[in-house]
Parts: structure tokens; C-alpha cells; sequence
């Protein structure tokens, strides 16, 4: 079953039925994630799911500069160098609300939410979270369950309008509800690990939805809510993750609703062990959302070329060093936005966050033009001279463990793309998609 809302529907329907299954959502716009994770799913033969957030896209460009219609342009130009199926990317929005303009009052708040939800819609994304859940500038705090519930139905309303506009044929979208999780971006302060969504909040979440679907005539809609956001009590800060507890879920994994037919979807599961990943899709948290340890690898991995190249280029004439880790740090210092909230300490400790905090707020920074540069010296460098094995055994063990095996070129493209997988196929295997160790 190869088109993407079958088989995600498919995937739910099997893990209610007890099947060890799931799915892996790549929340990035990284290019090089982007690129990993079709080349991942080209070798597992399965479908892919790709998320973004209210934050990276939107009508205004977002963090990434892009619209829904041209993030999956984007994706789309990846699929086709990799030589993987158009038709077989499932598009999902995150977050679609009205937090990028909460500091708004809430009625043009609301608006724009909606103009993005249609955007997504139309630009062919088919997994759709609504998540209504923030206050804006005139709301009082906290809101209430049904205020939030009422709005999460308008945005709905929206979406199947945008649905009718596409060609016959279109599949319909599936809704993802709920929000039991950090703000779009991660958590702003460390802290002890988050309580368990109770059973019974789960429960006035989905009754107080359904209630506000059937008011605006969406019951055909609630019938395709496929997934229910919760806090399975995972998460991560700057040097900590809070593993997943199975017994402390126990409560919540036996009860799924009757209807409508959906499983939990778990965000924040960066950095879980495989065996954490592989119980939570047992215990029917089958979406697990990915991200920043995607990226997190990809900084690895260059960080590591980086010093590679210091060592096996570092006395030669003639040769221009890159410097990536400093322009990067450069960048993350011209414009603090993306981290100064996140990270705490000194200066010594800020500047150990900004490269290797699990957070990985380094993640926005990559698209900076000083970057860009650097990292392409760093890759013509090594291409041009490619670094002795025992240099990749040094830095990239498990990298040079696959190129002794003949599974994996030196070249630092492949060896990057193959740390970054080495993330994905946590993920396959704890899906139930067994994949072999390749490049």
C-alpha cells in the first residue's frame, strides 16, 4: 500500500489491533535530514513522513522563508535527485494554529491560522495537526478546554473547504489533535520529567472535540482524526533525556478510545533508546515525531569532518581550511534569537550549549550564507583529498566500520548521510521496518 494516507491509516488500524507497528515523522527542513530520510525510506520501500511546523512554514515564509506549496516543491526537488516516488511523501503540518501570531489578539490570530491551514491543504499536505491550544494577546490564561476544542474545529472547517478544491480524487486529510507538549521549537528551561498525559484529560480533550466537530457539521471529519497527542513522559533538555517509563504509561497505553480509530502521538522522542521506541510503539504511541536528533547527527558528523580535515590538511601548502564550527558559532552570535531563550549559564557554559546542546538550536543557523560557505569548503577539501581510513576510524567509528565493509563510500557526503541514517533506522526498527545497515 504505497499511497501515503492508506498507509498511515493502515499503520494506525494494525496498532490498534495489537501489531507492533508505526510511523516516523521527520519534523525537519533540513536539506541534508530531507535528503537521508527519502534516501532511508527509498531503501526501506516505504512511504515517508514529513512534517512542518507553524514556525519553519507558513504563509509568511516562516523561520525557512518558505510557503507549504514551496517547502513540498522543496521536498519534492530532493525526491527526484534521490530517485524516490513523489507519490509516496506524506506532507503533514504541525503545530497549524496560531502561535506564530499569538502576540496578536486572538480573532487575527485565528485568521492567519486558518489562511495557513488552507495553504497547507492546498499545497497537498493530507496529516494535519490542529493544535488551537496558546493564548493570544487578548485571551485569558489559561484558556479553556472547550475554547480550545472550539477553535481546533474552525481550523478543521477550513481544511475541508481547502479539501473540496482539490481535484476529484484528492485524498481526504487526516487530523491529528491535542497538545501535550513543549512549544513549537522545544522547551525553553530544563526541568524534572513530564507527568504522563492522565487518562482522564486525554478523554475531556477527545470529548470536548468531538462536541465542537458535530457543531460544525465535521463528523465526517472526526471519523478521519487519526491521532490524539500526549505526553508519554519523554523528553530532553540542553544535557538530559527523560526516558520513556512503559509502567508509568501503563494507564494511559490501554486506553484507546473506541472511536474515533486513532493511536497517540508522541512528540519530543529524540535521543529514546531503540528499546524506549520500540515499547511506545507497543504501547500504542505509534507517531513518534523526530527532529533534533537529526540534526544533532549532522552537526556530529561535520564537526568530526571538520576536525578530520584539520589533522590530514592542516601542514599542507597551498590548502584553505575550513572553518565551520567558527562561522557557525559567528552566526548563532550575530543573531541570538533562536537560542538566547533556551540556553543558560555563562559564557562558557552558552558557548558549550550552542555547539552541543541536545536541543540542537545550531539547527537554524545552517542556512546562513558564512555556512553554506564553510561547509562546502569543508566538502570540496576532503572530495579533493579524501581522509585515511584511520582518520574516519578516529572521528566516525561506526562510519568506518560501514566503509570497511564495503557498505559505505569515504566521502564525506556519504559519511554524513550515513550518520544521519544511523538516527532513521532507530526509528524503521522501532516502526517494525527492518532495515540493513547500508550507506
Amino acid at each position: 500500500m504505497n499511497e501515503p494516507s492508506r498507509w498511515l491509516q493502515s499503520v494506525v488500524e494494525r496498532n490498534r489491533r495489537g501489531e507492533p507497528v508505526g510511523v516516523c515523522s521527520v519534523c525537519s527542513a533540513h536539506p541534508w535530514v530531507l535528503e537521508a530520510a527519502l534516501y532511508q525510506a527509498r531503501e526501506d520501500q516505504s512511504p515517508v513522513c514529513i512534517e512542518s511546523t507553524c514556525n519553519q512554514v507558513n504563509q509568511f515564509g516562516g523561520y525557512t522563508g518558505q510557503t507549504p506549496a514551496q517547502f513540498a516543491g522543496f521536498v519534492h526537488a530532493i525526491a527526484s535527485r534521490v530517485g524516490f516516488p513523489k507519490d509516496r511523501i506524506l506532507f503533514g503540518g504541525d503545530h497549524l494554529g496560531p502561535y506564530p501570531w499569538r502576540q496578536e489578539p486572538a480573532q487575527t490570530a485565528l485568521e492567519k491560522a486558518a489562511v495557513l491551514v488552507r495553504a497547507c491543504v492546498l499545497a497537498g499536505y493530507s496529516k494535519i495537526h490542529l493544535d488551537a491550544s496558546m493564548a493570544c494577546a487578548d485571551d485569558a490564561q489559561p484558556l479553556a478546554d472547550e475554547v480550545i476544542a472550539e477553535r481546533a474545529a474552525a481550523l478543521c472547517h477550513v481544511a475541508e473547504q481547502a479539501w473540496r478544491e482539490l481535484p476529484a480524487g484528492s485524498p481526504a486529510p487526516l487530523y491529528v489533535i491535542g497538545t501535550e507538549v513543549p512549544i513549537p521549537g522545544g522547551e525553553t528551561e530544563a526541568g524534572l520529567a513530564p507527568a504522563v498525559t492522565r487518562v482522564e484529560h486525554a478523554r475531556t480533550t477527545l470529548d470536548n472535540c468531538h462536541a465542537a466537530f458535530l457543531k460544525h457539521s465535521l463528523a465526517a471529519a472526526w471519523e478521519r482524526v487519526i491521532g490524539l497527542v500526549v505526553q508519554p513522559g519523554v523528553e530532553f533538555g540542553d544535557a538530559s533525556v527523560f526516558e520513556y517509563d512503559r509502567a508509568k504509561a501503563l494507564s494511559l497505553s490501554q486506553c484507546l478510545p473506541a472511536s474515533p480509530s486513532l493511536v497517540y502521538e508522541a512528540h519530543s522522542t529524540d535521543y529514546q533508546p531503540p528499546k524506549a521506541l520500540r515499547e511506545m510503539v507497543e504501547d500504542h504511541f505509534a507517531i513518534l515525531k523526530v527532529g533534533p536528533w537529526l540534526t544533532f547527527a549532522f552537526r556530529e558528523a561535520v564537526f568530526a569532518l571538520s576536525d578530520m580535515e584539520n589533522e590530514w590538511l592542516g601542514n599542507r601548502r597551498g590548502v584553505s581550511l575550513s572553518q565551520v564550527p567558527e562561522a557557525l558559532e559567528q552566526a548563532m552570535l550575530s543573531n541570538p534569537a533562536h537560542w538566547k531563550a533556551y540556553y543558560h549559564g555563562d559564557e562558557m557554559e552558552l558557548r558549550f550549549a550552542r555547539r552541543y546542546s541536545f536541543s540542537d538550536r545550531s539547527r537554524y543557523y545552517w542556512p546562513d550564507a558564512s555556512v553554506e560557505r564553510e561547509l562546502q569548503k569543508l566538502l570540496d577539501n576532503l572530495t579533493a583529498a579524501p581522509a585515511p581510513l584511520t582518520l574516519v576510524s578516529q572521528y566516525l567509528p561506526e562510519q568506518y566500520d560501514a566503509a570497511r565493509a564495503g557498505a559505505l563510500h569515504n566521502h564525506p557526503a556519504d559519511l554524513i548521510r550515513n550518520r544521519i541514517r544511523k538516527v532513521l533506522r532507530v526509528y524503521a526498527r522501532a516502526c517494525g521496518i527492518h532495515s540493513e545497515e547500508k550507506s
